[in-house]
């Protein structure tokens, strides 16, 4: 991405907090009803639009309520359930290998560690982060979506590429009382406002957003 102009950590704070306060609305957007159901919306989601994961789950959770439902699944079955989603396929396989380690690992229950998620087919930095902050309250990092890895760099929080290390540059940067969020702040915020085009008049940040990448002439 090039050289970028950083914020300090009172800059980013101070972003961090305005952001907040204009998206309190802000909130994890794919609908699920336990920890099962979390997990495999989003391997769900990967390439696949909010819309389309939350129209086919309410049938897929109402079939499949638990990881030995997954884990006992007829693959075809299994797909034609998840269709509509892309790679339907590997996200079927990877759903039901998942969920047999589930199944047989660790008694049923979605695990609740960073470490042993990300040992779980189809579940990467991201899923994890967003299954411990959504289904266990647990705030250890910062989930690293497209929307994320492309503010972060406009708005001068990070100029790495790597989703790792752009959360390791957040962590660093905004007080751990916004992690829990930051990722959902940050889509309603590129969504509304900070898209392709931004529209800087009216964005809550101006002023203290470095606009990176930015044509600052229109």
């Amino acid at each position: 991405m090039g050289s970028a102009k950083l914020l300090d950590k009172d800059g980013a704070k101070l972003l961090a907090k305005r952001l907040e306060n204009h998206y309190r609305g802000a909130k994890y957007y794919l609908d699920f009803g336990s920890p099962i159901d979390l997990l495999v919306a989003a391997i769900l989601s990967a390439q696949t639009r909010d819309e389309v994961v939350n129209r086919l789950t309410p049938k897929l959770f109402s079939r499949y309520k638990a990881a030995g439902d997954y884990a006992m699944a007829d693959e075809q079955e299994l797909i034609g359930y998840i269709r509509s989603s892309s790679f339907a396929g590997n996200k079927a396989r990877n759903i039901i290998k998942a969920c047999t380690i589930i199944r047989d690992e660790h008694g049923g229950k979605v695990p609740d560690s960073m470490e042993a998620l990300t040992m779980l087919p189809g579940i990467g930095r991201k899923t994890a982060n967003t299954i411990l902050i959504n289904a266990y309250g647990i705030i250890s990092g910062i989930p690293v979506d497209t929307w994320v890895i492309k503010l972060s760099y406009r708005l001068g929080l990070s100029q790495n590429k790597d989703p790792d290390k752009i959360e390791a540059d957040l962590k660093a940067e905004i007080p751990k009382d916004y992690w829990h969020n930051f990722a959902y702040v940050l889509k309603a915020h590129g969504k509304s406002i900070c898209g392709a085009v931004p529209i800087c008049s009216k964005c809550p940040v101006n002023g203290i957003c470095p606009m990176n990448g930015v044509d600052k002439r229109s």
